[in-house]
Formats: structure tokens, C-alpha cells, sequence
């Protein structure tokens, strides 16, 4: 990014492109700089000046909301450095529009087996409802899978830590290939958290549809 263009959420703030920050330190800043921007601070200014304090205290916002979430964090800086997430993507965005049909995700290899048995049970429990019948068993059958995707999901929190730290090490370092490594594990890491995400979801709905 150039130097003339507008600053990224990190650089609001005077904070490095890192992923394990200082929670405290970005409230106070975050609210040091609303004051600023507050509307009473410019009601006697010209019109002009208080739309652009009125997008920027919206960027500021923004910036803030992003930072705060590791999650949000982590997407946000990987978009930086020019990676799209697999759900996020643009290309998969309109693909889906275009036919009318939701994202396609790829399903992590270790998950094949898992997700193709999962649809089955549901394409079940949705021709169970379609017949008014109930299977206990089938129900019993989606909740414990549903279980072991939360679980995993979970699971997936303190990988992410020890990437963060992989990455903000690299950084400090100048090392971009442990840079490249890092940005390419979160990648991997948050596609697979995402699939999750949408299998757990769909559990969900076909037990309260």
C-alpha cells in the first residue's frame, strides 16, 4: 500500500500489522480518538468539514469492531496481504449470485468422509419431518456430530494462537518466509474453521426446522 493511500485499520490506531495486540491500549485509543470526532466538536464548522469527520469517526468504528475480534483481526490482516478467504472471496461471491446457488466451500480432506455421512443423516431428518415422523435415533445421531464439529471448532482457537505468534515472530524478524508459512497456516486454518461453522449450522437447522 502506498504511503498516499488511506490508512489501514492497524495504522488508526499506531499499531503494527500484528495479530496478538493490546486490548486495553485499543480501547483507550479507540475512545481518545471518538472524542476528537465527537459531532459537537465540529457543530459550527462548515457542512464539509463534519461529513468527513463523520466518515472518518465511521472508518474509526470500523477499524475498532475489526481489531478488537482475533477472529475478525486475523481476516482482516490476511486481506492486507492479499489473501482471500474462501468464504469472503469475491470470484466465489458472484459465482454464486450468477447461478443462484450458495458458496461452495472445498471440504477439508480429513472432513470427506464425516461431511458426506452428515448430509445423508440430514437429507434423513428432512424426509423424516416431510413424513411427520421422528427418529430418536437419527436425532441423537446429529447431536453427538454436531458435538464433535463444536469441539473441533474449538480446537482450532489455540492453533490460531500459536499462528499468531508464529506470524507477529516473523515480523519482528523480517522473515518472510515464516511469514509466507504462518499467513498460509492461518489460511488453511480458517477455511477449515469456516466449514465447520456452516456443518454445525446446518445440524442446527435441520433439528429445529
Amino acid at each position: 500500500m502506498s504511503n498516499d493511500g488511506p490508512r489501514t485499520y492497524f495504522e488508526i490506531f499506531s499499531l503494527p500489522a500484528k495479530l496478538v495486540i493490546d486490548l486495553p491500549a485499543l480501547e483507550e485509543s479507540f475512545y481518545a480518538l471518538s472524542r476528537k470526532l465527537h459531532p459537537d466538536r465540529f457543530a459550527a464548522k462548515s457542512l464539509g468539514e463534519q461529513a468527513a469527520a463523520l466518515a472518518e469517526s465511521s472508518r474509526l468504528n470500523d477499524a475498532y469492531r475489526t481489531l478488537k475480534g482475533p477472529i475478525a483481526r486475523t481476516e482482516y490482516l490476511l486481506k492486507l496481504e492479499g489473501v482471500e478467504l474462501e468464504e469472503q472471496s469475491k470470484s466465489a461471491t458472484e459465482a454464486a449470485r450468477a447461478t443462484g446457488t450458495a458458496k461452495k466451500q472445498i471440504v477439508p480432506e480429513d472432513l470427506l468422509e464425516e461431511a458426506f455421512e452428515l448430509n445423508m443423516q440430514l437429507e434423513e431428518m428432512r424426509m423424516a419431518r416431510k413424513m411427520g415422523e421422528n427418529d430418536p435415533q437419527l436425532r441423537s445421531d446429529l447431536l453427538a456430530a454436531k458435538a464433535g464439529f463444536d469441539a473441533r471448532m474449538a480446537a482450532t482457537q489455540s492453533e490460531l494462537e500459536t499462528l499468531w505468534a508464529d506470524w507477529d515472530q516473523a515480523l519482528d524478524a523480517s522473515d518472510a518466509p515464516a511469514k509466507a508459512a504462518a499467513r498460509d497456516a492461518m489460511v488453511a486454518l480458517l477455511n477449515r474453521r469456516s466449514y465447520l461453522r456452516n456443518l454445525v449450522r446446518d445440524v442446527n437447522e435441520a433439528l429445529e426446522s
